[in-house]
């Protein structure tokens, strides 16, 4: 029963990084772009960490896992943080209909 959930986590991270990745392609300006990769890839790699827990069932595997995470997503804010202010600063980056 724990594989199955495990691979439900797996399957829902894998559609949350699709989600991302096509609102990457599709949304008209800089931050929606950003704003959906971080949102979408953040909880797509929680679900997928979530999932390979369950599977591992080693405690320190999945500290290390939980660890992982949190440095990307600390990264992920910073870096989408830093880059939207750089727009900004150039007023870059707004949609123009």
């Amino acid at each position: 029963m724990a594989e199955y959930i495990a691979m439900a986590l797996i399957t829902t991270g894998l559609i949350f990084f699709i989600a991302g990745s096509i609102g990457l392609l599709r949304l008209p300006d800089l931050y929606t772009r950003l704003h959906a990769l971080t949102k979408a890839d953040n909880v797509g790699l929680g679900m997928i960490v979530l999932g390979l827990a369950i599977i591992s069932g080693d405690l320190i595997t999945t500290f290390k896992l939980l660890l992982v995470w949190l440095f990307v997503l600390a990264s992920s804010a910073a870096s989408a943080h830093l880059i939207a202010q750089r727009a900004r600063r150039r007023e870059r980056g707004l949609w123009k209909p």
